[in-house]
Order: structure tokens, then C-alpha cells, then sequence
């Protein structure tokens, strides 16, 4: 295993899969997390993470974030932050690679859509809707549905932020199935990968918004973290064009975040004494986290990055025009289900919460631009903004 401390998960002791598998086939030397995480990689769901957004809807230039690039940063992060604390490297890049499966298409601004489409059924999470793709949608498998991940792996997604006292539907049917233990702590792995994520778009957002326009360098300097690392790449590189420093920024905040994580969390384990990951999941609280001072930094750049980006007018915008596909495809879905490919129509539950949460599946799993075509077949055109 790539983990050796005793509060690491071992694939060895793997809590096993809901569907036993035949032994003696020729895989190749994988363990069950090895496994795990390349089944993820072989996934449709994974491949659609290409054209799903990040940041930026549909974005047209090349250069921008998508959740797919996005996830592989994640992962890199992860792995490091991992290898260095002693846990299992591959749980984590599962755990990263996997995190953002359950977008839909156009990110937030589709979740809300369907969220509210969904209302009356129960509404629709992310979250729980990575599970579900993971343990119903995905079927590369002629025995059972899903990818039959492990205990483990199903586990760290479920809760990867943290226990959960009021499970939604979707997350709630796969606990139902496979008891993952909601009221208590994930793994190590799983609250690691968490912060990778915050981690990787906390600083590749700055990169995204800064090559698009919409954030300038002089209004990142309103943020003291931010400043702070730009004074020291100013010193290290005295003369160099600004544009050429960004990279360098990025790269040295990412740094003193794990660095910061990396410190607090050996500090966490050691006031613990955790010996186990029984004892990490019993421990209760999270055990990996940042130091008091990065945390407020940390909150301070979300807020900034919230009220700069994420809120921009021309995001808003875009916002509110992939709320109209989603909840346009679902209006033409759920009157005229002979519009859904006959695969999905074939299916379709008769009685609700389960048709509309079928149809609200096969929303969910579209990436921006299959939307976007489809909403002009089935429902008509639509001006989007531009550089949507």
C-alpha cells in the first residue's frame, strides 16, 4: 500500500465492495483502491467531465478550466498531501478524481435549476448524485449496476466534507444500500482530498478569472494573501513583465497551503493520538485542516473571489442563462417524454418522485454543450452571452 502510518486506509482491510466479485482473472497487480480509482478514470462520467464547466459556462477558449482538468489538479494535490502524511495515495487520487462527477451540466448555476425542478421530489445534490452515478447510473458491468467501488471509496465521497445528520434522497438510497456511517468522520484520504479541492480552485480560479478579464492584478491586491505572495515573487523576480509572475503566484500560494496543511494536520494527528483510521472516523472532528491564521486567510480570498468572480455580472448572466436550459430541458422533458432517446424513455418510472428524478438523471449527466444542442432541438433557440 502507499500508506504507512497506522491512521492510513490498507486496501488490505478494505471493508469490501456491495457485490462480490469472482476471483483469478487476469487485472493486472491492483489492489482495491488501485482499482477503484481506475474504474473512475474508465467512466463515462469521468470522460464527461471535459466539457462540463468549472468556472467559466461552455467556455470557448481553450486555455480555461473544466471540471475534468480541474479534478486531475485535485488529484495532484491530493496525492502529495497524502504521501507526505503517510495515507494511501490511491484512495485519495480516487477520492479527488471522483468528487465533482455528480455536476451537471453548467455546474451551480444547473444544480440550482434542477434543485428547483426537482422540488417537489426531493429535490437534487450534487453530491449525493456523484454517489448515485457511482452506484446506479454507471453501468460498464453485466452483473450489477454501478462501478461496485469500495465500502471505502463510497464512503470518502459521501462525507468528504464532513458527517451528515440529514442525508437527501439520492445520498440516503446509497446509504440505504450500502451503510456508509454518515454520523461519523470520513478517512484521512477523504478529508484531504476536501481540502485539495479547495486548495486547487482557491488559486487556479485566480489564474481562469485573471486570463479572462474579469479580475485585474490591482484588484487582487486588496486581498493581504494574496499581496503578501506578489511582493515576494516581485523580489524574486525584480524586472519580469507581470503577466509572466502569475504562474509563479500560483505555484508559491499553492505551496504554502499544503505546507500549512501538511503542519496542522501532523499536529492534529499528534494531539488525537489516533491510531487507527477506526479512531479517525471515532475522532470527532476533522482532523485535517489548516492553522488558524490560513483558514482566515483562506476565508478572506473566498470572499473576495465571491463577490469579484463567482458574482461578476457577466458570470451572473451566464448564470441565469444555463438555469433557463436546465430548466427548459426538464419542462420539455417531463410534458413530452417521447423527446428523451428511447434508452431513457424505455425506462421511464411511471409514477413520481421516480420519473421526474429520471428524467432530472439524464440532465444531470449531459455536459454544457450536449445541453445546449439539445435545448435547441427540443425547446428552441436561445440567446446565450457572450463567451458563453
Amino acid at each position: 500500500m502507499s500508506g504507512h502510518a497506522p491512521w492510513a486506509c490498507n486496501p488490505e482491510h478494505s471493508r469490501g465492495r456491495l457485490h462480490k466479485e469472482r476471483g483469478g482473472t487476469a487485472r493486472g497487480p491492483r489492489d482495491a483502491f488501485q482499482r477503484d480509482r481506475d474504474r473512475i478514470i474508465h467512466s463515462i462520467s469521468f470522460r464527461r467531465l471535459r466539457h462540463k464547466t468549472q468556472v467559466f459556462m461552455a467556455p470557448d477558449g481553450d486555455h480555461f478550466r473544466v471540471r475534468l482538468t480541474h479534478s486531475l489538479e485535485v488529484a495532484q494535490i491530493g496525492r502529495t498531501v497524502a504521501r507526505v502524511l503517510g495515507l494511501n495515495e490511491d484512495l485519495t487520487e480516487a477520492l479527488c478524481l471522483a468528487h465533482d462527477i455528480g455536476h451537471p451540466p453548467f455546474g451551480h448555476a444547473g444544480e440550482d435549476a434542477l434543485q428547483g425542478a426537482l422540488s417537489a421530489q426531493g429535490g437534487f445534490d450534487h453530491n449525493g448524485h456523484t454517489l448515485r452515478a457511482l452506484t446506479v447510473l454507471e453501468r460498464p458491468y453485466p452483473a450489477w449496476d454501478g462501478l461496485n467501488l469500495t465500502w471505502d471509496t463510497l464512503e470518502g465521497l459521501a462525507k468528504h466534507n464532513g458527517p451528515i445528520e440529514h442525508p437527501e434522497w439520492a445520498l440516503a438510497e446509497a446509504d440505504a444500500a450500502f451503510p456508509l456511517e454518515l454520523e461519523s468522520w470520513p478517512s484521512l484520504e477523504a478529508q484531504v482530498a476536501a481540502i485539495a479541492d479547495d486548495i486547487a480552485y482557491d488559486n487556479h480560479d485566480i489564474d481562469d478569472g485573471l486570463r479572462a478579464g474579469l479580475l485585474t492584478l490591482d484588484q487582487l491586491m486588496e486581498v493581504p494573501m494574496i499581496a503578501e505572495g506578489w511582493r515576494a515573487v516581485e523580489a524574486k523576480f525584480p524586472g519580469v513583465e507581470p503577466k509572466r509572475l502569475i504562474g509563479e503566484l500560483t505555484r508559491s500560494q499553492i505551496g504554502a497551503m499544503v505546507n500549512d496543511l501538511v503542519a496542522e494536520t501532523r499536529a492534529r494527528i499528534a494531539e488525537s493520538n489516533v491510531q487507527s483510521v477506526d479512531e479517525v472516523r471515532a475522532a470527532g472532528r476533522c482532523l485535517a485542516g489548516f492553522s488558524n491564521e490560513m483558514r482566515d486567510a483562506e476565508r478572506g480570498l473566498k470572499r473576495f473571489m465571491y463577490a469579484n468572480l463567482y458574482h461578476h455580472p457577466s458570470q451572473l448572466a451566464a448564470a441565469d442563462a444555463a438555469q433557463a436550459v436546465v430548466a427548459g430541458l426538464f419542462g420539455a422533458y417531463a410534458a413530452d417524454p417521447s423527446l428523451l432517446p428511447p434508452e431513457w424513455r424505455e425506462a421511464l418510472p411511471a409514477g413520481e418522485p421516480w420519473r421526474s428524478r429520471h428524467i432530472a438523471d439524464f440532465i444531470a449527466g449531459m455536459t454544457d454543450r450536449y445541453a445546449i444542442a439539445r435545448y435547441r432541438e427540443v425547446v428552441g433557440g436561445i440567446d446565450l452571452p457572450e463567451g458563453f
